[in-house]
């Protein structure tokens, strides 16, 4: 018998609910019961379900799924079979043309509540023609519940471990080391490289087939090191392997240091004509096919483009692809190691006198005149910060200098809200934005917001259509 009690929702309580949406971060579909925000896994928008209400919270509750009772058109079936127990996907179960419509409705709603931005122009996100064995890295977590070590995904809001035999969403090389690493585990000549392993990371390149892989550690790892020819033999396409040890925290995935411990520490990657090469601790994004397709959005309006300055631009990527097609780019990044990979990329790219690359912290660099010179000579300011977005000492900088044009590149639409209402406030006026499906199947996406000065045109971005 269900009930939906008048004077609201307790633990245990049977229920049937209308789903409207879904939580990004967690999968979870929203509904109400009595007036009560209810979070449950399992239905997408549109059904409508029966669940037990499991815990009752001030303003929300949660419920596991009894059945549903009306299925949406959207459900799909999920096509790992640890999907709802691993947390590295949340939406396999809507299918993906509504995967696409949700997200670029997290960034309306995002421009909207939370930049208090109405009216932007939000294209329909840019998707994969095929959304799997996309990830160009992963990073396992190593299990000593066994006897022998265990690899595996951490469970959804948890530190337990998932153990995997296979995943669908990375690339099949990465999917073939998930294999030779439990083999590995299992070998009497590699299995002491594991012995006090936290995490494995590793990753491949979708054009070379050269893969690298770290392997984490609270020490510098002895038996790792001894091991390290014999584990290559584990991995198909294997260039290098490194100890990654001394982790800041103890939530680290990668440690402090990097020692190499066979063959070269990096991979090479190539996207739209632009070679990379990368170590397991560069930033470099996880999705190969959608950076091509944003370098193919932006590109023809690089014509006019002749200086550029690039904050948090990692190891390059996106400057090198700027400067490979005539653009004179000035690079800031907070990470020394990323710093040199980009000017080695840069050199290796044959753009080294078109591109100059300064280390520290982007708001810090900012703060000295040549800086700021350079920045007030650019065309574009082109930003990519981490999910916290940028800080306001750097969108200050850019408001004083204000170059002609902004190019916001973000993975959190609530930083990104909050960041652009920063440069409208301050005289720049939103043009385009574009989302990209940079990471299909989960609660993120990735989106390019474009700005102009008030009394500069905007450019003509094309922005994507549904259906198109």
């Amino acid at each position: 018998m269900t009930k939906n009690p008048p004077s609201g929702v307790t633990a245990g309580d049977l229920v049937d609910i209308e789903c409207s949406d879904l939580i990004a971060k967690t999968g979870q579909a929203v509904g109400r019961a009595d007036g009560m925000v209810v979070y449950v896994l399992g239905p997408v928008p549109g059904e409508r379900a029966r669940v037990r209400i499991e815990s009752v919270k001030a303003k929300y509750a949660v419920a596991e799924l009894v059945e549903i009772l009306r299925s949406s058109a959207d459900r799909a079936e999920p096509f790992c079979t640890v999907f709802g127990t691993c947390g590295g996907c949340q939406v396999q179960h809507l299918a993906y043309p509504a995967q696409l419509r949700w997200k670029r409705g997290l960034i309306e709603h995002a421009l909207r509540r939370l930049g208090g931005i109405q009216g932007a122009r939000v294209g329909f996100p840019i998707g994969m023609d095929v959304p799997r064995a996309y990830r160009n890295k992963m990073a396992l977590v190593v299990d000593h519940t066994d006897a022998k070590p265990a690899f595996g995904f951490y469970a959804a809001r948890t530190h337990d471990i998932v153990p995997l035999e296979t995943c669908p969403v990375v690339m099949p090389q990465l999917d073939r080391y998930i294999a030779g690493l439990t083999a590995a585990a299992q070998d009497a000549g590699t299995e002491a490289a594991f012995g006090d392993a936290h995490h494995v990371i590793a990753r491949v390149g979708s054009a070379s087939g050269e893969g690298v892989v770290a392997v984490t550690t609270e020490k510098a790892s002895p038996p790792l090191a001894a091991a390290g020819a014999a584990l290559a033999a584990h991995l198909p396409g294997v260039v290098g392997i490194a100890n990654s040890f001394e982790p800041s925290s103890e939530n680290a995935v990668m440690g402090r240091r990097l020692a190499l411990i066979y063959g070269r520490a990096e991979m090479e990657e190539a996207i739209d004509g632009v070679r990379f090469r990368v170590s397991p601790a560069s930033f470099f994004q996880v999705n190969s096919e959608m950076v091509g397709k944003i370098f193919a959005f932006m590109a023809p309006q690089l014509a006019g483009v002749r200086r550029l300055v690039d904050l948090y631009c990692g190891a390059g990527t996106f400057a090198l692809f700027f400067a490979k097609r005539g653009v004179r780019v000035v690079g800031i990044e907070e990470n020394p190691s990323a710093v040199r990979e980009a000017r080695s990329n840069a050199l290796l790219n044959g753009v080294g006198e078109m591109t100059a690359f300064l280390a520290g912290r982007v708001d810090s660099v900012l703060r000295s005149r040549r800086a700021a010179e350079t920045l007030q000579a650019a065309d574009v300011a082109f930003l990519d910060p981490p999910r916290k977005g940028s800080d306001e000492a750097t969108l200050d900088a850019l408001l004083r200098a204000k170059p002609p044009h902004v190019w916001y590149l973000s993975c959190n639409p609530a930083t990104l809200a909050r960041d652009l209402a920063h440069l409208i406030a301050g005289g720049y006026r939103l043009g385009a934005v574009q989302p990209f499906d940079m990471f299909p199947q989960t609660g993120h996406i990735e989106a390019l917001a474009t700005l102009q000065r008030a009394d500069v045109a905007p450019l003509d971005f094309e922005l994507k259509e549904e259906g198109a």
